[in-house]
This record gives structure tokens, sequence and C-alpha cells, in this order.
């Protein structure tokens, strides 16, 4: 690979943008396409399937061997609360290899006694956010305390930064109460139809680990695209369609 497109690849991996770098196996030209760049790239719909499955691999083009090095974002999850389901939710989503942070201002809840070798940030969620970065489309956010004070600026944050996937623990009744809390600090109804609430997919889960693998499950068929229950996984999160259609 040439340094100047090493380079760029690492600028656009810091900033957490996807990339291709497409090598022409023939006569070793390369060329870096940005996200900026996708949807007018003839190899448009090519990028779309290697960005959906996040892999690198040989493309055969008009006659053309191409190697393309896709370079997507890791997708992070946000925990909104140091809870039980929380300590189940964690392990799994690791070995999903997803970058998990716990976000919570109570301090008897957030010790690493409860949660060994997570990220941890015992702040109130904007000030969390200040320090973790700008949350964008490869950011899943779950909010699982049932306080408001917690929860709503939190999805209020991810919603306006398009997560791909935003959550919410509760009841119909509390998720009702939500969007109306919502809706007045200023969210539009197709804003807040994005979120998940109830949280997870109906697997009729009831201990903390079953709403955990609920959870986990209604993340990556979001991620995944998958159609769940007639609606399209991705209500937010065409985050990799976005990437080619922006």
């Amino acid at each position: 690979m040439k340094l100047d497109n090493l380079a760029a690849l690492n600028a656009e991996r810091d900033a957490r943008r996807p990339a291709i770098l497409v090598t022409d196996t023939a006569d070793g030209s390369q060329r870096l396409v940005r996200e900026a760049e996708f949807a007018a790239d003839p190899l448009a719909e090519v990028f779309r399937e290697r960005l959906l499955s996040g892999n690198s691999g040989l493309v055969e083009i008009d006659g053309r061997s191409l190697f393309l090095t896709v370079q997507v974002p890791p997708v992070r999850l946000l925990v909104i609360g140091a809870v039980h389901i929380s300590q189940a939710l964690c392990p799994m989503a690791e070995a999903l290899e997803l970058d998990v942070t716990v976000i919570d201002p109570r301090t008897a809840f957030a010790t690493p006694e409860r949660f060994p070798d997570v990220a941890l940030l015992a702040e109130w969620p904007d000030d969390a956010f200040a320090r973790i970065g700008t949350l964008d489309r490869y950011t899943a956010l779950a909010a699982l305390t049932h306080d408001p004070k917690i929860d709503d600026p939190s999805l209020i944050a991810a919603l306006n930064a398009d997560c791909f996937y935003v959550g919410a623990l509760g009841s119909r009744k509390s998720h009702a109460r939500r969007l109306e809390r919502l809706g007045e600090a200023g969210l539009s109804p197709e804003a807040t139809a994005r979120i998940h609430g109830p949280i997870g997919l109906d697997i009729g889960a009831i201990t903390p680990a079953e709403i955990a693998v609920s959870i986990l499950a209604e993340v990556v068929a979001t991620l995944r695209r998958d159609r769940i229950k007639g609606r399209t996984a991705g209500k937010p999160a065409d985050c990799l369609r976005h990437d080619l259609d922006a």
C-alpha cells in the first residue's frame, strides 16, 4: 500500500468515517474512495455490499480483478445505566466485538466491581459523551435506567447524532410518556419513532440475561438491516445506506 493512501486511510479511521481502497491487481494502481464519494462511484453497489459485511476481498468488474480494502468504523455500544441487565449485556456485546461503554452518574451502581474489564464512566451522559467524542451512525445506544433525568438526554443526543440504533427500556405505557416528554423537548414524531421501545426483540424475555439477549439481537438486526416483523431494521440505521446515499 502506498504511504499516502495509508496516511489517508488512517485519517479516515481516526475520524470514524468509512473508506474503501480499490487496488487493480493487474497493474497495482490504487484509488481511495471516501465516504462522501461512495454514491457517485461506478462501484457504488459493490461498495454497498462490502460496507454491510465489512469484509475486504477480490471482486471481478468488467474483466478486471480488483481488491477492495474495506475500512468501517468499529461499532460502539453505549449502555446508559449500570443495572443488572447491563451486567449481563456487556460480556455478550464484547463477544460480538462491540466497543462497549457503560455510563451512569449513580456511583453506587457504576463501580468496577460490578463491571470488571468494561469501560465505565460514572458521569452524566452529556459529560460522558463529551469525553467519548462525537456520536455517529456507527454508534448504538441502549437507555436502561428508567430515570428520565438520565435516559432522556441520552436519547436526545443519540437521535440528533443519527446513531444507527437507539433503544429504551420500559413498558409501552412508560414509553408513551417518554415520547410525550421528548416531543415537548422539541423532537419530531419522525425522530422519536426511531426509538426501539420497549427495547429488544419480543422473545418473551424475563430475566436480565434474556433481556440482554433480546437487546443485542435487535442491535445486530438493525446493523445488518434485517426485516423484523415487517419493519426495516435500521429505520435509523440505514447507517451504511446513508454512507452511499448521502
